[in-house]
Formats: structure tokens, C-alpha cells, sequence
């Protein structure tokens, strides 16, 4: 038996590996992708007053802070039964669109459009962010640059700091805007839509335009038939900041919808003794293992699946692309892996177009910025969309808001099953017994793995007590020769 192996997987956040292991006639026999790494902030977070925690989270990632600062903020409210006033919540989702704004570009200009501007089977040297800046000219990547650096300006100016936010406190913010520092926003926010537009505009050049890269999105080996995951408002439309978790089947059809404070009657989480990252699962139809289709437990909790799960999008410019990139690809939902790139720009011109909302919302610059804390301390859960997938922060208390317990389930967890699911169906597809494996091979596998804009800082989490580590000897035919194991 032959392996072979991707590490480390390049162009994402955090470390992981992918092992492909071939039978002897040269085919696929198994894939794994596997997190090496480990982050412990569901126990050092324990002992600690829960209005820390919002400041704490942040630092478990330089790329989302603000999704675990907006989901904890969110998390501690309803530790104190508190419903933040409606300036206060406003305040959090314009933070949190910019925040958005700035991950989208980032993940769709730096980590995937190498793949499909520059070219898959390109030479590394030039398939990165560089050989992007070459292709479409020195100007857009300016803009791209100030594009995601205005978000940031947004962030800190709301939040305190970009990466490092301390906006929220339990029922409320820290502080408001002016009416001088709202007109601002307002400009950024108009040139936001207009780079969102831009950005899909060039996705139709270039990608849809291109008869080899709409081929690879529809025929290659990227379809994955599972269930989608993604919070809605209460019109069914995609929500990033509140609402509800919607779950549809693998026909578009609704499974069940539920609160934060249900989600554990509804998503369990398996574990594997070869990954730090654990498995969730859809506790009503079980954990079958890594198979797709209507009675899978699997689902996946992407950009794709937030608008597979939705009826639609919110804002107007979202809205004809959601219904064009639908019509295009022959109606929802959609199984095609690489569709979340496309389906990641719609959300990138929603969220620059809810901005803009927001910023104009009178009620913006209110004066009314934290509800009082009038109840006892005790269990409260936060849920928002990350831009990874669904986030959800679950926090115990004592009786003087000492944090006693934390579970947190982030986007890049719920997806670490279809993420293993994935990348092998993209290994069998694309080798075969007659392949000459290149590297331009192994980088269309991670494609697979890329399109999922995986974060594993967020991801990894301790298993009870202690880390699990197995170091296992083999021979030269793939036979296990002794296994020791620390469990």
C-alpha cells in the first residue's frame, strides 16, 4: 500500500494534513484529513467571570475574532436573561457585517481565486495572491487591499480594535457612534456594495467564462449530497447576527428549525481516535458514518448551505444573484462543492448591502446601549453564522457569573465531516490506477478542502482530561507492527 501525503495543506487558517493511501493496482483505498493541532479554550475559559469571556474568544483566532466576540457577547446575554436594547444590537451586526465583509474578500481574492485565476495545475510558485495581482492588474489588487482595510477601520472604530474587539458587554455595548462617525460608515459602506458587485462580476469573467472551470464546478469530482445548515430570520431569509438555525434535507426540504437554547436536542458530536476535531451530527437521523445521501446524519454549514437552507437573501442586489446563481446551476438545492465560492460573493454583496442598512438606520446613533442586569446568572447560549458555517457558544455559570463550563461548535466542526468526505471523493476522482500523481493533482484535491475556508485554530478543542496520542508502527505493506497509545 502506498500513502501519500499533503502536509501541510496550504492556503488556510491553522495546521492540518490529508493522508491518501492507494491499493496496490495504483486506485484510491481511504483519505483521511487530519488536525494535528489543539487549542484549550473551552477549559481555560473556565474559572473566569463570563463578561471576560467576549474578550478571551477572541484570541482563539487572528481571522474570525469577531464571530466568537459576536457569539459569546450573544452567549452572556442570555446567561443573564437580558435582550440587549435595539441600538445595541444594531451596533453588533454593523460591526459584524464589516466583519464579513473583510473574511469574504480575504478567503475569495487570497485563498480561492489562486485556484481558478491563476489555474489549478499552475506552478505553486505563482497560484497565490501574487500570481492573482499579475493576472488582474496591480489596480483591482490595490482595491482589494483597501477594501478589506476600510472593514477593518469600521471594526475597530465599533469594537475598540480590529482583532482584539471588547465591544460587547453583557446586555448591551460599550459604546455608541456620532452622527459624524455614522456619515463616515455610510460612504465605506456604499463603497463596500459597489466592490461587492464588482467581485461577482469578475467571478462571471473569469470563472463562468471560462468553459474548463464551469465544467470542473458541475462534472468534476466535487458534489457532495448532504443536508445544509443556516440561521434564518423569520421570513426564512439568511441571517448572519439572530434568528434561527434552519436544517434542510437533501431535496430542500425543512428538517426542523431551532433556537440556541435547543441546539442540543438537535446536533450531537462524534468523535474519531485519528482527529483532534470532532464530527457533528444531526442527532434525528444519527451517526451512520462519512455516507451521503437522505439518511446521513452529516450536513455541512457553509456559505452554500446558509443559502441552500434559506429562501432567499434580505437585501435586494443579493437577492437577483441568489436567484440567478440558482437558476444557473438548475434550481436548490445545490450538492456542488466549488458553488460555494459563488455562493460565498452573494453573502459578500449581502452583507455590504445590510451595512449600508444599518449605517442609514436612524436608530444607529441611539443613545440606549446596555439593558441593566437584573437576574441571577446561570446557562446561556450564543448563536450567529460565522463566516465558516454555523457558531454556537454555550456557557454554564455559578450563581456570581463564574463560568463553570463552555461547549463551543464552530463552522469549521460541523464541516469536518463533509471536509474528510470531500477530499476523498476528489482523491478517487482524480486518481486512478493509470494517474501520474502531480502536484497540480494534489492541489485540485485540496480544492475540495478549500472551498470549506476551514479555520482550525477555531476548530480544535481538547477531548476530556487529557490529549488523546496514539503512535502506531507499520511495515513496509501497511501492516500494523505495534500501536501505543496515551487515551
Amino acid at each position: 500500500m502506498r500513502r501519500i501525503t499533503i502536509d501541510p495543506i496550504t492556503r488556510l487558517e491553522g495546521h492540518g494534513k490529508i493522508e491518501i493511501f492507494l491499493k496496490d493496482d495504483g486506485g484510491v483505498e481511504n483519505v483521511y484529513f487530519q488536525v494535528p493541532e489543539l487549542r484549550g479554550f473551552e477549559q481555560f475559559c473556565v474559572g473566569r467571570p463570563v463578561e471576560e469571556l467576549s474578550q478571551i474568544v477572541t484570541k482563539i483566532c487572528g481571522v474570525c475574532p469577531g464571530c466568537h466576540h459576536m457569539a459569546s457577547g450573544k452567549a452572556a446575554d442570555a446567561v443573564y436573561g437580558v435582550e440587549p436594547p435595539p441600538t445595541a444590537k444594531k451596533l453588533r451586526e454593523l460591526f459584524y457585517m464589516a466583519h464579513f465583509v473583510h473574511s469574504h474578500i480575504a478567503h475569495f481574492y487570497a485563498l480561492a481565486a489562486p485556484d481558478f485565476v491563476v489555474g489549478p495545475t499552475a506552478d505553486p510558485s505563482v497560484r497565490n495572491i501574487i500570481g492573482v495581482i499579475e493576472k488582474v492588474g496591480i489596480p483591482i489588487g490595490s482595491e482589494v487591499i483597501k477594501q478589506r482595510r476600510i472593514a477593518q477601520e469600521i471594526q475597530a472604530l465599533l469594537g475598540g480594535h480590529q482583532t482584539h474587539v471588547v465591544m460587547n458587554i453583557p446586555g448591551g455595548v460599550r459604546k455608541g457612534l456620532t452622527a459624524e462617525e455614522r456619515d463616515d460608515v455610510v460612504k465605506k459602506a456604499e463603497g463596500f456594495v459597489d466592490f461587492g458587485k464588482f467581485s461577482m462580476n469578475l467571478f462571471k469573467d473569469v470563472v463562468l467564462g471560462n468553459k474548463t472551470y464551469v465544467d470542473i464546478i458541475l462534472n468534476g469530482p466535487y458534489a457532495l449530497k448532504i443536508h445544509s445548515m443556516g440561521l434564518v430570520d423569520n421570513n426564512n431569509h439568511v441571517n448572519f447576527y439572530d434568528g434561527k438555525v434552519r436544517v434542510v434535507d437533501t431535496e430542500g426540504k425543512e428538517l426542523f428549525k431551532y433556537g440556541p437554547n435547543e441546539y442540543l436536542n438537535y446536533v450531537a458530536e462524534h468523535v474519531e481516535p485519528w482527529s483532534y476535531l470532532k464530527f457533528p451530527y444531526l442527532k434525528t437521523k444519527g451517526w451512520k458514518g462519512f455516507v451521503e445521501g437522505q439518511e446521513s446524519g452529516v450536513y455541512h454549514a457553509t456559505p452554500l448551505s446558509r443559502l441552500n437552507a434559506s429562501d432567499g437573501m434580505a437585501t435586494p442586489i443579493a437577492q437577483e444573484e441568489y436567484e440567478f446563481m440558482y437558476k444557473t446551476l438548475g434550481g436548490k438545492p445545490v450538492h456542488n462543492t466549488l458553488a460555494m465560492h459563488w455562493a460565498r460573493l452573494v453573502e459578500l454583496i449581502y452583507s455590504a448591502e445590510r451595512c449600508l442598512e444599518l449605517a442609514k438606520d436612524p436608530e444607529i446613533i441611539g443613545k440606549d446601549l446596555r439593558a441593566p442586569l437584573d437576574n441571577v446568572p446561570s446557562v446561556g447560549v450564543g448563536i450567529v453564522e460565522a463566516q465558516r458555517g454555523t457558531l454556537t457558544h454555550h456557557y454554564w455559570t455559578d450563581e456570581k457569573g463564574i463560568v463553570t463550563k463552555v461547549n463551543i461548535i464552530v463552522g469549521t466542526t460541523n464541516n469536518n465531516a463533509p471536509i474528510c468526505m470531500s477530499i476523498k471523493k476528489a482523491a478517487e476522482g482524480l486518481i486512478t490506477k493509470d494517474t501520474e500523481i502531480t502536484e497540480g493533482i494534489l492541489n485540485m484535491i485540496e480544492m475540495a478542502f478549500r472551498a470549506y475556508d476551514p479555520c482550525f485554530s477555531c476548530a480544535t478543542h481538547s477531548l476530556p482530561r487529557q490529549m488523546r496520542m496514539e503512535l502506531v508502527l507499520k511495515d513496509s505493506e501497511g501492516k500494523t507492527i505495534r500501536s501505543i497509545k496515551r487515551s
